[in-house]
């Protein structure tokens, strides 16, 4: 007998038909990032949560209606002709099996990142949804922050000049454990910063600057009870001549500038984390023609030469909106009509190469070379 509860809806997939979605886990990012963002893309509709739990079904039902049930993934292969997407939004250690079961059963999936525990994996998932001619999408929704998206923006523009050295900061002040899978310290479960906020910056920088030659990174655990690194820094050598360094922690007693950017005619610096997640955790939700992702002329970088700009230096730059819904429009035109996919798998593969030659750095206290590895 299927755990499926609540009556079916399944309909023919066509170019106007909405895109029926199978969220798979309602923690964290199923419930905050992903189920929300479906709901608010124009044709995607969230059809069926997997979880057994019977508190998140509670808080799913009350937020989105007549939406499906099932205990487990395996639930969905049976019906994956009433499916259009999976969302694979579980503990990372289950990312890999999941995609896979996924695309066998002839289903696009989207993955939040990490999509896998090493940049092998993520080829045989990017191979295999090549084979299948199905869409392997990765959720970085942080190319879609204010920040980034300006600096994007000005980088384009040749503002800065030519980019020599790219400061990104994603820090908190945490000093005593929360517990749980995402700060495990058992290799399986995929845990830490560096894999975990590690997975956006160095996305990001990747983005930005291209294919990273060399690596060195230095990984701490300081937290009295912690076993995962919850301190990590990174340096990266692209083949661009840009230089990154990344900071991702969680015991940052006083924060730097998320962005810190410095080039050959100007720099741009800017403090504050987006504000999006912090709406969508307080149950804001992003509705057509209303404004989101927005922050006041107080949080604006700098853009300049010559000064902090904490003393006056530099001219405000006002912030683009952030634009978290923009990845699933993507991925909805991707499925309908035959758009680009927003972030690929080979692209994810490439930032876990950089993530694994800097758990390697860490390990050795040596630069790692990937040239010829990736």
């Amino acid at each position: 007998m299927s755990d499926v509860t609540t009556a079916s809806t399944a309909g023919s997939a066509g170019a106007s038909a909405p895109v029926r979605v199978a969220l798979v886990g309602y923690g964290l990012a199923g419930s905050v990032f992903h189920a929300p963002l479906i709901a608010a893309t124009e044709g995607l509709v969230l059809d069926t949560v997997v979880t057994s739990s019977p508190e998140r079904r509670d808080a799913a039902r009350a937020e989105f209606g007549e939406v499906r049930f099932a205990d487990t993934a395996d639930a969905l292969w049976p019906r994956a002709d009433e499916l259009d997407l999976v969302v694979v939004a579980s503990p990372n250690k289950t990312h890999v099996a999941l995609a896979e079961a996924a695309l066998r059963a002839g289903l696009p999936v989207v993955v939040d990142k990490p999509l896998a525990g090493t940049a092998a994996e993520a080829r045989q998932l990017a191979a295999l949804a090549k084979e299948r001619g199905l869409l392997l999408s990765v959720f970085q929704n942080r190319r879609w922050d204010n920040d980034f998206r300006t600096l994007a923006a000005l980088l384009e523009a040749g503002t800065l000049g030519d980019v020599w050295r790219f400061e990104s900061r994603f820090e908190r002040w945490r000093p005593k454990p929360k517990g749980g899978w995402r700060e495990s310290g058992r290799p399986e479960e995929i845990g830490g910063l560096l894999y975990d906020l590690g997975s956006h910056v160095v996305d990001q920088a990747l983005h930005l600057f291209g294919p990273v030659e060399r690596v060195y990174a230095e990984s701490d655990v300081r937290r009295f009870g912690a076993e995962a690194d919850d301190d990590t820094f990174l340096a990266l050598s692209h083949a661009s001549g840009v230089r990154s360094h990344l900071y991702v922690s969680a015991t940052a007693a006083q924060l730097g500038p998320r962005f810190r950017v410095l080039g050959s005619d100007a720099g741009y610096v800017k403090y504050g984390l987006d504000p999006q997640e912090a709406a969508l955790r307080a149950g804001e939700r992003p509705l057509p023609l209303e404004p989101w992702g927005e922050e006041g002329e107080a949080m604006w970088g700098r853009v300049g030469s010559g000064e902090s700009p904490l003393t006056g230096g530099g001219t405000p730059q006002p912030t683009l909106p952030g634009d978290y819904p923009a990845y699933y429009r993507a991925v909805h035109a991707a499925l309908r009509e035959g758009g680009p996919n927003p972030v690929t798998a080979l692209e994810a593969a490439a930032a876990l190469a950089v993530l694994e030659a800097a758990r390697e750095s860490a390990r050795t206290g040596a630069t790692v070379d990937l040239v010829g590895r990736v």
